[in-house]
Formats: structure tokens, sequence, C-alpha cells
């Protein structure tokens, strides 16, 4: 769990580091790469390098492709995600293999209670007290000692950014 934190972190500090630049001197360059403008780098692609790195998304992902949910999460528009891991997966007996196995409707509407409508900041996300999902459900949001909950999740890593929204990510998968 510590490792997949701290390459959120280092996500987050490799997308932050990516943006600057020096206007004023058009020689320099932030990263090894410098990415053009009109590249954007949508919540499938930062699912894609984190579970490269961590190899901790690949039941998400595999629910993303057999729910059909790429391009709706790859489009304009802001969104949240609260992306359980895969060993939230595997308390529900579910891994990359298994995901496809689960009636299409019944997994989109369970990826669909995982995604709200706006970029979503921990901040904004622990000032609330329910969320409203894309699957037209509510979220409930909890504090406690052991940190920031939606329903019975606890948020292990938060603010993953994407051009096209963010990330948290989850310890449990949520059910509608």
């Amino acid at each position: 769990m510590k490792k997949l934190m701290i390459t959120a972190l280092v996500l987050v500090a490799a997308f932050a580091l990516a943006g600057c630049s020096d206007d004023n001197n058009p020689t320099a360059v932030t990263g090894a790469e410098k990415a053009r403008p009109s590249e954007r780098t949508t919540i499938v692609d930062v699912a894609l390098a984190v579970n490269a790195e961590t190899g901790e998304f690949s039941t998400l992902i595999a629910a993303v492709v057999a729910a059909d949910l790429v391009d709706a999460l790859s489009a304009r528009g802001q969104l949240t995600v609260f992306a359980p891991t895969d060993a939230a997966f595997a308390k529900l007996g579910l891994d990359a293999d298994s995901i496809g196995s689960l009636d299409k409707d019944t997994l989109t509407g369970i990826l669909l209670y995982h995604v709200a409508k706006g970029r979503r900041l921990a901040e904004d996300v622990v000032s609330s007290d329910r969320i409203r999902m894309l699957n037209g459900g509510f979220t409930a949001i909890s504090l406690n000692d052991e940190g920031a909950f939606i329903n019975d999740a606890l948020i292990v890593a938060t603010d993953v950014p994407a051009d096209n929204g963010v990330i948290h990510v989850i310890d449990t998968v949520l059910l509608p």
C-alpha cells in the first residue's frame, strides 16, 4: 500500500513538472521528453501508467474495458474517479481474469458508482457529506482517526491528476 501511495505521489510530481516550462527560454526542457501542448493525459492514461509501475490497477483496467467505458473516461470534461486497487477487487473474489464474468450492465453500474462529475480534489471530497455518482446514486463521505472514507472504502491516495479530472485511490470496491 505504501508503494502505491509513493508511486501516486511520484506521478503527481512528474505531471506537475511536465507542465512547467520557461516560456522566455524556448530551449528549456523540464524532463527527458516534453509533451506537446495538444497532448492530453486522460484518467485512463494515468491508470495505465500507475498500473505499469505498480500493477495495482489490472482489475480496474480490465473492468473498464469489459464495461466499454474507456472512451467515456478519456473524454473531455472533468471527472473524479475513486479507483479501487486490485486488492479491493480481490476482497470480492475478482481479478483481471474473472471481472468479465460479471454481467456488463451490473459491471457498468458498479464502475459508474466510482465516478463523479467534475474535478473534486481531496479538500472538496472531505468537505462534502455525500457525492452524487454517475450511476445516479450517492456516496457518503466520513472522517475518523483512520482517515477519510467514501462509504466504507478508505481513501489511500488523493489528487492524482489527469487533464480530464482527478483520481483518488480506494481500498474497497464501492457497491451501489
